[in-house]
């Protein structure tokens, strides 16, 4: 929801088995554009656990070619940092992009977690910025619900909301 723009949803549907980790996404890097991709996790750790996904794939619509990225995670105790990285190469006129967000969050209690984000997208328009902001996630059961807010007292803020199920 940014405060200058148009609402819009955005959808990101993903399964893993294994270390196999494929993932389909709409209205991401782009509106009215598509996008699927597969990768392998890598991941270890007790005390301090640390995932990492690269993964490959395309996107099709308004923003369309090959794309390569990496999510990754680092968990301490209550501590957790989250980074996802994509990049679009240069493809029939339009320049190459990076996309990332990145989330540093700490967990009071096992069902809130709370932290900063930082992103960087195209989306709102066309712009290439960096949006920082806050986030508040609350996750009954198999269920996480999160409202992130990007530029908090900007002209420029974007409120977002998300619902996550766990299968």
């Amino acid at each position: 929801m940014p405060r200058e723009g148009a609402s819009y949803a955005s959808g990101i549907f993903s399964a893993d088995h294994g270390q196999l980790h494929l993932e389909a996404r709409a209205n991401y890097e782009a509106m009215h554009s598509q996008s699927a991709f597969i990768g392998w996790t890598f991941s270890g750790g007790e005390k301090l656990r640390v995932s990492a996904t690269p993964i490959i794939g395309a996107v099709a619509g308004e923003a369309h070619g090959p794309i390569a990225g990496l999510e990754a995670s680092v968990a301490a105790g209550k501590l957790d940092y989250y980074l996802e990285a994509e990049y679009l190469p240069a493809h029939a006129g339009r320049s190459g992009y990076l996309y990332a967000w990145s989330e540093l969050a700490y967990r009071p209690v096992e069902w809130i977690r709370l932290g900063i984000v930082m992103q960087r997208t195209r989306i709102y328009g066309g712009d290439r910025d960096i949006r920082p902001g806050g986030l508040v996630q609350l996750t009954v059961r198999n269920c996480t619900a999160g409202v992130y807010w990007f530029n908090p007292g900007a002209e420029a803020q974007v409120v977002m909301l998300s619902l996550a199920f766990r299968f």
